[in-house]
């Protein structure tokens, strides 16, 4: 299993368990918790939730447990629909959304982390603030020098179009770039995979016109080649695609323009 970034001199202990009354189909869920201002190290709390009386999906289980037996456990979620990526999280050592992991397809207790390798806020909430620091320093927006058409859109061809089918589709889940262990030893410098894959998204838009400039700020050995194909992001991907093909893209624009 993926490890995942825990406080200084800590250790994980165990932790209370939380038992719904039901005669019903239980199972149990191993839930990762972590409070910083309680001064106490992270421990795992056991529940037991009754899944005939509950949603079929993990953040369904998630939700039922935060309203029946605990109120203060913390996580994040929105959609509920795989479109916003609020709860990725680590479900039985893959991660994932919540959302659309479906508990039946867990075996055995459904052990339920935060993202690996990233500091915890709370909980199953990781601090994702460096992961879009990273993604604002890709300038993710259409970048142009030519005038806009008078009363018009910047046009583009059904094929052109169909170069960013794969990319555009990212939500931004980090579930990819926390499942790189090349992301875990450099995320300091190395953008990682869901980055990467957003900067490729802008590299193939036809209508943009940065192509040189954002190629430039790509070519380094920490920002882009500490890529190692290790393939773990596309293995990851909830919205199955593949940000390592779009990794290589980028290498092979790079390489192509110094011929």
């Amino acid at each position: 299993m993926a490890e995942f970034t825990l406080p200084k001199n800590s250790k994980v202990q165990k932790g209370k368990a939380h038992t719904a009354t039901s005669s019903g189909n239980m199972r149990s869920f191993k839930v990762y918790r972590y409070d910083p201002d309680s001064g106490e190290n992270p421990r795992y709390d056991t529940f037991e939730v009754d899944t005939d009386n509950c949603g079929p999906m993990v953040l369904d289980a998630l939700i039922k447990m935060k309203a029946e037996q605990d109120s203060s456990l913390t996580f994040r979620r929105s959609c509920r629909e795989g479109i916003c990526g609020s709860c990725a999280m680590n479900i039985n050592g893959k991660n994932g959304l919540a959302c659309t992991t479906a508990v039946e397809d867990c075996k055995g207790a459904v052990t339920i982390t935060p993202l690996p390798h990233m500091e915890v806020v709370k909980d199953l909430v990781p601090d994702l603030s460096h992961f879009y620091a990273q993604y604002a320093s890709i300038k993710p927006w259409l970048q142009t020098v030519t005038p806009t058409p008078s009363g018009k859109e910047r046009l583009q061809s059904p094929a052109d179009r169909a170069k960013l089918d794969g990319l555009y589709e990212c939500i931004l889940c980090a579930c990819c770039s926390t499942s790189c262990p090349s992301y875990w030893w450099n995320s300091d410098k190395f953008l990682g995979p869901a980055i990467l894959l957003q900067a490729y998204r802008w590299l193939a838009d036809s209508r943009d016109e940065m192509t040189g400039e954002r190629l430039d700020d790509l070519e380094d050995p920490f920002r882009l080649y500490r890529c190692h194909t290790i393939m773990n992001c596309s293995n990851a991907c909830p919205k199955g695609l593949n940000p390592a093909k779009a990794i290589a893209e980028t290498k092979k624009m790079v390489a192509e323009r110094q011929i």
